[in-house]
């Protein structure tokens, strides 16, 4: 039985403000921890407190941002003052504790964009900002990111898929805002246009991570450009 240990400082989440004009990295810090599941409303099992699962979680954030997304899981343990199997007696296995990390600072990214995806602004500035939030996030916290996008998606189908499902809802939301605004009025051209500026930003971004020295604001405003295009060239 491992014994309960003061709750560790909280961890950091991808939920930022707005980024300055030419830095989004840096304008991006982390300020807070993301909200919990609903599924710790239930009753824990025994020894699988939510306290003690966020400790867990709180570690291997730790691990993940210092060693990057090679981080093992034995040295998530470590870091909780746990062993492993213990780690996965809270989350069942590696695939659990992977699509707990990617709820935990994955819905809160997702919540951002949406927010500046309905900002009461012109369609260009709107776009520049959730881009820019974006581009932001990863660029400041690229081991969680690389983690949870490269090593968690190619070793577990259930992350994949849930990510996956993520990025398909906003391509669908964006649609539906696009219809509604009446930048486009076919409701499937519009699901063409959204899933493809989606991947564009998604495409460029990752491109952004391997050539860091290409300026931020450079990328904000050539996406944006792009993506405006592509929306406002779809009209009939």
């Amino acid at each position: 039985m491992v014994t309960t240990q003061a709750e560790p400082a909280p961890a950091p989440s991808w939920s930022a403000a707005p980024p300055a004009p030419g830095d989004p990295g840096s304008a991006l810090p982390f300020d807070g921890v993301a909200p919990e599941s609903a599924q710790h409303t239930r009753s824990p099992a025994r020894g699988r407190s939510p306290e003690r699962r966020r400790a867990i979680l709180d570690a291997a954030d730790t691990v993940i941002q210092r060693d990057g997304p090679d981080a093992s899981m034995s040295t998530i343990a470590a870091e909780a003052g746990i062993s492993k199997p213990i780690l996965y007696r809270h989350f069942g296995d590696k695939s659990g504790l992977y699509r707990a990390l990617a709820e935990r600072h994955v819905d809160p990214l997702m919540e951002r964009v949406r927010a500046e995806l309905h900002r009461d602004s012109p369609l260009r500035a709107r776009t520049r900002a959730t881009v820019g939030a974006y581009l932001g996030m990863i660029r400041k916290n690229l081991n969680l990111y690389r983690f949870l996008m490269d090593r968690a998606t190619s070793e577990d189908p259930p992350t994949r898929s849930d990510l996956g499902m993520m990025v398909c809802r906003l391509c669908e939301e964006l649609a539906d805002t696009l219809v509604a605004e009446e930048h486009i009025t076919d409701p499937l051209r519009a699901q063409i246009v959204g899933h493809a500026v989606v991947g564009m930003v998604q495409a460029a971004g990752e491109w952004w991570l391997d050539y860091p020295e290409v300026p931020g604001d450079v990328v904000i405003s050539d996406l944006t450009a792009a993506v405006v295009g592509a929306i406002t060239g779809a009209r009939p």
